[in-house]
């Protein structure tokens, strides 16, 4: 194809692209290396596989793939139902039903929807620090963005989520446990927040909440201006098959569900739903891993407090880690740290950004791959005292 007279080489493809799409600062995932075999810690994924169940449910649903999956994901919606119906008692809520679920495929999905659902043309308000996505889906759907800053000690104080900090403010995002931090708020500093923003939309997105901290879903019923986001991918072992869900109001579901039937009638595919299904089902599995990698979090928090680094208490899959002083001269200890475990075969997450750019976060894998983080660092450590 001739390109038009005149038309410069660095023009050839930017003439297409829309503002939207040149003004967007796209989210950059973790790294998903294929040039050699890692001790991969840098992406927050289960280190345990799916459960049997899981595995035979994708089998048996692999003779219906020629046929378009339920559109409103209605088998996976009434497991999700049924799994926090039977916890609403110890979670202090009443009654829900597969009208207060919505899936999407992999909870940034449903988080994008629920941008131009609720907040397009409007202002919402997030920690400073917290998930790097929310800026990027923002941006993309026309939605204003105003930080509201972490404490000193990267804990989100709830005080700062009302009165003159949260006015001309339509809505409210809560990474609980936040991400990177790995920090909690309690239920009851949630429903404080949920109470000083009545008549403003707060979308708690518990990514991590299975490894530690109390979920707001007992609160759907109580508050209609709450809508609780979760995946399958970090505690149910499904980051592959790409789960995520929203459990409130109707009302608000409902909104959803307009957004995602005019961008994609079919979120989730039939393998996803049998997988899904199957691991909401199987609470016995999914109790045991959760618990071991708790164990192992707050195991391994302690060994690297031992070897002079600070790390902040998380209630997550993955450790905040601050490395000790070790003299580097160009750069930070976390970014010095960081490149050289990659040279020995670990990954682990490494933002340079404000406030954070001397922390790594650390996934929590099994016992044997953070034995091997730790020989690496001990390593490290040695090499730069030398």
């Amino acid at each position: 194809m001739l390109r038009g007279a005149g038309v410069q080489e660095d023009d050839r493809m930017t003439r297409f692209i829309s503002e939207l799409a040149a003004g967007i600062d796209p989210y950059v995932p973790g790294e998903q290396p294929k040039d050699r075999k890692y001790v991969k810690l840098n992406t927050n994924e289960n280190p345990y596989p799916p459960s049997v169940n899981v595995t035979e449910a994708i089998k048996g649903a692999v003779d219906d793939l020629r046929l378009y999956p339920d559109p409103e994901v209605l088998a996976l919606r009434k497991a999700i139902a049924e799994y926090y119906g039977n916890r609403m008692p110890e979670l202090g809520g009443e009654g829900i039903g597969p009208e207060h679920v919505f899936v999407g495929n992999g909870s940034d999905e449903v988080l994008a929807l629920i941008m131009p659902a609720f907040f397009s043309g409007r202002t919402i308000g997030y920690a400073d620090v917290t998930y790097s996505f929310y800026p990027v889906i923002a941006g993309l759907f026309g939605v204003q963005v105003r930080h509201i800053p972490l404490r000193d000690d990267f804990s989100i104080s709830p005080e700062d989520y009302a009165g003159s900090n949260v006015e001309g403010l339509a809505g409210l995002v809560i990474c609980n446990p936040n991400a990177p931090t790995g920090m909690a708020l309690s239920l009851a500093d949630i429903e404080q927040i949920l109470s000083a923003n009545r008549d403003r939309l707060v979308v708690v997105d518990e990514a991590y909440v299975d490894f530690g901290t109390e979920t707001a879903v007992g609160l759907i019923n109580k508050y209609d201006n709450v809508l609780v986001v979760q995946t399958m991918s970090k505690s149910r072992q499904l980051a592959g098959m790409r789960i995520g869900f929203a459990i409130g109001n109707p009302e608000l579901i409902e909104a959803v569900n307009r957004v995602k039937n005019s961008f994609n009638s079919y979120p989730a595919d039939r393998l996803a739903i049998a997988a899904g299904i199957a691991a909401m089902e199987d609470t016995e599995y999914f109790d045991e891993t959760c618990g071991k990698i708790a164990d192992t979090r707050d195991r391994y928090s302690k060994e690297l407090e031992g070897l002079g680094f600070h790390i902040l208490p998380s209630k997550s899959n993955f450790l905040f880690a601050e490395p000790p002083a070790l003299g580097i001269k160009d750069g930070t200890d976390a970014a010095y740290v960081f490149k050289k475990l990659r040279e020995k075969g670990v990954l682990v997450r490494y933002f340079a950004k404000p406030r954070i750019d001397n922390r790594l976060r650390i996934t929590i894998g099994t016992d044997e791959e953070m034995d091997v983080l730790l020989a690496s660092i001990k390593e490290i450590i040695a090499e730069a005292e030398r």
